[in-house]
């Protein structure tokens, strides 16, 4: 069957490249639709959807941009540009799958329209950068990383082979079928750190026990973003936040932020959520050696030669439980905090290295005067967030609130 394959490039300086990966996609009985998003000159073949199009979709007007000269500004209204036209083609079904290539500036273009794209849609970007870090190009979003090995300037008897291996490539992601199963499960996302491992467990287990499939997100940053895109996009039933230690990171200066957003995706969709204070008593490092020299007498934890923990304080703890209060006081779904008041972590309880009842008060308190109760439910459980009973009670008051729907 026939599928049709979103190109989206810069033909003023890539059309020969592009004419060539869009004549293979034919021979393989593919339709292509190319969107122009060049800036400097004319498209060496007329595309589906001119340049002047996607600038004007970006706020921006084609000749305005050429007057200018100004490539980064360029880059960024044609990038925003090609993200509306691709997201609103999206939601029409028009296309089953994307490509791009290019220099610094073409996988720009192609990674800010696709990262605006639901996850399981096929993405494909050939670039000169993906031998290295390519984390800003894919986001949380299934995109496909190929090193062109060279520029991608010209056919050659090394590019005709990259270029046909792409063709290729996103020609079979279009290709593949994947059967929906019967009875599938509706999905529930949960955040978990290696030190709230047995109350997620416990959790996942109920849930599974329930006819729910849980999706486990490791809180380390992209872990965190991706459940909040997972959220936004619709693709959940319902949240399980038992881990919002990316706060921590965020706040203080960690190295596994997920960045001011997070917290907001199940609130703003309305998306059942319980959530609790999973490590928040740590802010992450790498190796020991690594860790900033303002903190350097603080107390730290080695938790493996790659990690080191840092405990927050009471005033860290505090500020923190005002940040959660205020993301969760948005909602406009049902929604409970889970207390956990004998420790929010493994180390955090009584005996452990993070046990320090006095941040963990100033977090708690934080909440109690920060928490809008008519919008948000406070359960506050004399428990460690990885005793059995916490991670029960969590279950149940989900599957009461999914249960209406």
């Amino acid at each position: 069957m026939s599928k049709t394959i979103l190109m989206i490039g810069t033909l003023d300086t890539k059309g020969r490249e592009y004419a060539y990966i869009r004549d293979l996609i034919r021979e393989r009985g593919h339709r292509p639709f190319v969107l122009d998003a060049g800036i400097l000159g004319e498209p060496t073949f007329t595309p589906d959807s001119p340049a002047v199009r996607t600038a004007e979709a970006g706020g921006g007007s084609l000749a305005e941009l050429r007057e200018r000269r100004d490539r980064g500004h360029a880059l960024e209204v044609m990038g925003l540009g090609a993200r509306a036209l691709a997201a609103q083609l999206a939601a029409e079904g028009k296309f089953d799958a994307v490509f791009a290539m290019g220099g610094s500036g073409g996988t720009s273009i192609g990674s800010t329209a696709m990262q605006a794209l639901p996850v399981g849609l096929p993405k494909l970007i050939l670039s000169t950068m993906a031998s290295g870090d390519v984390g800003p190009y894919v986001g949380v979003k299934d995109i496909t990383m190929m090193y062109s090995v060279v520029d991608v300037a010209g056919l050659n008897r090394v590019s005709r082979r990259v270029f046909a291996n792409a063709a290729g490539a996103i020609s079979g992601m279009a290709d593949q079928v994947v059967a929906t199963q019967a009875g599938e499960k509706p999905v529930i996302a949960a955040t978990m750190f290696g030190v709230t491992t047995p109350c997620v467990d416990r959790f996942r287990a109920r849930m599974d026990e329930a006819g729910y499939e849980v999706l486990v997100f490791h809180a380390t940053g992209s872990g965190g973003r991706s459940m909040e895109s997972l959220v936004s996009d619709g693709f959940v039933s319902g949240v399980a936040d038992i881990t919002t230690t990316e706060w921590c990171d965020e706040l203080v200066g960690g190295v596994l932020s997920a960045g001011p957003d997070r917290l907001d995706a199940a609130a703003r969709t309305g998306v059942p959520q319980v959530v609790s204070l999973g490590a928040l008593d740590m802010v992450n490092f790498g190796p020991k050696e690594t860790v900033p020299e303002q903190f350097r007498e603080r107390t730290l934890y080695v938790h493996n030669p790659q990690v080191t923990l840092m405990r927050t304080t009471p005033e860290e703890s505090a500020r923190l439980g005002e940040i959660i209060a205020a993301k969760l006081n948005r909602t406009t779904g049902p929604t409970a905090l889970f207390m956990p008041l004998k420790g929010v972590s493994m180390i955090d309880a009584e005996g452990m290295p993070f046990h320090d009842p006095v941040a963990d008060a100033a977090l708690f308190d934080a909440i109690r005067g920060h928490l809008d109760r008519s919008r948000v439910e406070l359960v506050e459980l004399d428990l460690n967030i990885n005793d059995p009973a916490f991670a029960d009670a969590m279950a149940d008051r989900l599957l009461a609130m999914l249960r209406p729907r």
